[in-house]
């Protein structure tokens, strides 16, 4: 009885563990697709395992045909690139200000970027928003 017990403990027990591969080269600043991905049915350590988790999301370096899609080399779309004209926004109260400017770093919405006022050539820091507005402030 002690034998089957012992038996039993160390039999390896199959587990559920699926993670995500790529199903072609997704090239640096690609967009994941629900059929950029394939479930593969061994575990990766770090890598995503439902494709939920990914869609929409950014690989920031390439992945290769067949590799996993690691948690860490995901970020948010970029919505506003690196040199790209945008509009920067203050507002305070009901006064609303608005210029154009040039974005200095490229960001996803949400995230913090440097961007230029072309008028004045003053570097200021705003958060990026949707459509590629940028803004900035107390509150931002």
């Amino acid at each position: 009885m002690i034998r089957l017990l012992v038996i039993a403990v160390l039999m390896p027990v199959a587990a559920d563990a699926q993670s995500l591969i790529a199903a072609r080269t997704l090239p640096a600043h690609s967009i994941i697709g629900p059929a950029d991905v394939v479930v593969a049915p061994r575990e990766a350590e770090g890598a995503a395992q439902a494709v939920s988790e990914v869609e929409g999301q950014e690989v920031r370096t390439a992945v290769y045909r067949g590799q996993p899609i690691l948690l860490s080399n995901l970020a948010r779309a970029a919505e506003v690139e690196r040199n790209q004209l945008v509009t920067i926004l203050y507002a305070s109260g009901r006064v609303t200000i608005s210029a154009e400017g040039r974005a200095l770093d490229r960001g996803g919405v949400g995230e913090r970027i440097r961007v230029m006022n072309t008028g004045s050539r003053t570097t200021v820091l705003g958060a990026v928003a949707p459509g590629g507005t940028i803004r900035v402030g107390a509150t931002n």
